[in-house]
Order: structure tokens, then C-alpha cells, then sequence
């Protein structure tokens, strides 16, 4: 069905990065399908606003309520384990770009922070290519662990860099924050225990050109012993853990250097006396999202005083 409403009109180049902020403000109109108008797309919007024009657009088709879900590229992360074959085979059918249905067979665990998943729809698979803001990975997310919800989070450190930066990501994963922060980065040391994700980084470096990565295998808490001190920048994305290794992070991080800790807490500033024993200025803290009832993922800015 085609209705009439207000759009904004964009360049193509730009179009992604505008409809994904448009839908974090909650000014996307998400009823209506974006259209292509030659070079520029038209992003549907709720109200008039500067700029904004009138056009017709295709309403967005009625889908049957879908099961909780996580979307890494091609896959589809089960959420629910009760919504069973037939939420996944509802979820296969949903979008054409989704060739497999996974379901967790238990939380992410081990030093190598892998996680096991039984196939419950499509092709037999734990890879599939993921596009970020532009950037491209392979994710294999049965050897190495990744969350397309911090895709906010690398943007948002990305916006807090000086330019010629001297980074550290103390827990690299496949690379995502390491290859994001890279344009405004002077050099970037991306480390991680596990050689199945420092492989996978290896190919999403060079796939995204990023020349300024520098990927290491090893050991967070070994770092001050393998690499000069003075960084600028430290990301430790390490929820379950990170706290453990902040000694490491404040020996190679400088003085009015920034940390950026990811942790899981059950209550607001659950973390703040041990972060202030250590030394460091808590900047601020926030809510990421949620893991599970009474359980959220937290960052906390901090300065190295």
C-alpha cells in the first residue's frame, strides 16, 4: 500500500548513517519503506522538519510477531530457547538475507570467550559476513565472541579521539572496535588470546584496509611486559572480567590517558570503589543494554590520574 509522508533527502553515500541515526533519535518512520530517487534516498520521517519534503512510499509489509533475536549478518541469534523450530523457521523466512537460525547452547565461557550453538534453521553455519557503518567482517561466532549492540559504543569512542591517537584494545576479539576507531588513530594495538579470533582480525584488517592495526596474540595480563607504556586510549571490552586486568591497563596507559571498561553489574556504580582504589577518575557510567533480569552491561569513562 503507498502513503504520502514527510522524508528527508540524502545522498547515498551518507544514507546508512543517516537512517541509523534518524532511528536512535526515534525520528525514523519505521512504518514506511526508504526509496531510491536517483543518487539520494529518501528517509521517511514522523514530523516535518528542516529540509524535510513530501513523497509517497511503500508501507512496510505486516510481519508476524518475531521471536527475540540478535542479528549478526546473515545469522540469527535465538534470544528465546522456547520460541523452538517454528520461531526459527519464522525468523529464517523473515528477511531474505537470513541463511541460518542459531540457538546458544550455553553462555560464553573458557579463556578463548567461544560459545557453542546448535543449527535450528538454514544453512549449517556459525560464519557470515557483517557490515558495520561501512566496515566489513567475517564473524565466525563459534571461534570468537562478537555483539553487533556495541556498534553504538565504537561510534561513540570513535566521536571522543584526538586525531594520531596512540590506542590499545586489550581484548580485540575479531577486531570491531580496533578497525572502527582506525581512521582517527595514530597506531592501534589490538590484542587477544584467542587465535581464532586474532585470525579472523587478520582478515577483517586487511579487508578494511586498516594499516594502522598492529594484532597481537596475547595474554591481556602480559601486555605491560610486551609493550611500551603511554597510550592514550585503552578499551577493555571484557564484561565478565575486565576489572581483573586494570592493573595492566593503568601501567600502560599515560597519565590523563582514557579507559574505557566494559563490565556486567546488577546495580548502578556496583564498580566504583575498586575502579577510584585503583587510581582513576570515573568520567561517567552508562547503561549499554541489557543482559538479563536485574543484570546490565555497563561502560565506565575513566581518567588515569
Amino acid at each position: 500500500m503507498v502513503r504520502e509522508g514527510w522524508c528527508l533527502r540524502v545522498p547515498k553515500s551518507v544514507g546508512e548513517k543517516q537512517r541509523l541515526q534518524l532511528l536512535r533519535e526515534g525520528r525514523l518512520d519505521t512504518s514506511l519503506l526508504l526509496r531510491r530517487d536517483g543518487a539520494d534516498l529518501l528517509l521517511p520521517v514522523k514530523e516535518p522538519c528542516g529540509g524535510c519534503e513530501r513523497a509517497l512510499f511503500e508501507e512496510v509489509p505486516e510481519r508476524p510477531d518475531l521471536p527475540r533475536h540478535d542479528l549478526v549478518g546473515g545469522i540469527a541469534v535465538l534470544l528465546e530457547p522456547d520460541a523452538g523450530v517454528r520461531g526459527a523457521e519464522l525468523l529464517l523466512g523473515s528477511r531474505p538475507s537470513i541463511h541460518t537460525v542459531l540457538l546458544p547452547e550455553g553462555p560464553v565461557e573458557g579463556e578463548f570467550r567461544t560459545r557453542r550453538f546448535s543449527v535450528l534453521a538454514g544453512t549449517p553455519t556459525t560464519r557470515t559476513s557483517y557490515t558495520e557503518y561501512g566496515l566489513r567482517f567475517e564473524i565466525d561466532l563459534s571461534l570468537a565472541y562478537f555483539s553487533p549492540r556495541l556498534s553504538g559504543e565504537r561510534q561513540r569512542v570513535l566521536g571522543l579521539m584526538g586525531k594520531g591517537e596512540r590506542v590499545l584494545d586489550m581484548f580485540a576479539g575479531v577486531g570491531p572496535f580496533a578497525i572502527t576507531l582506525a581512521p582517527r588513530a595514530g597506531i592501534i594495538y589490538a590484542a587477544d588470546i584467542n587465535p581464532g579470533a586474532v585470525g579472523l582480525m587478520l582478515a577483517n584488517i586487511a579487508l578494511n584496509r586498516a594499516g594502522n592495526i598492529l594484532p597481537l596474540l596475547a595474554d591481556a595480563a602480559r601486555l605491560p611486559g610486551i609493550l611500551p607504556p603511554g597510550f592514550d586510549r585503552v578499551v577493555m571490552n571484557l564484561p565478565f572480567g575486565a576489572v581483573g586486568f586494570l592493573d595492566a591497563a593503568l601501567a600502560l596507559c599515560r597519565p590523563g590517558g582514557a579507559i574505557h571498561l566494559y563490565a556486567m553489574v546488577g546495580e548502578e556504580g556496583a564498580l566504583a570503589p575498586v575502579i577510584r582504589e585503583k587510581g582513576c577518575r570515573i568520567l561517567g557510567e552508562r547503561v549499554v543494554h541489557t543482559y538479563s533480569p536485574g543484570e546490565w552491561l555497563a561502560v565506565y569513562d575513566l581518567r588515569v590520574e
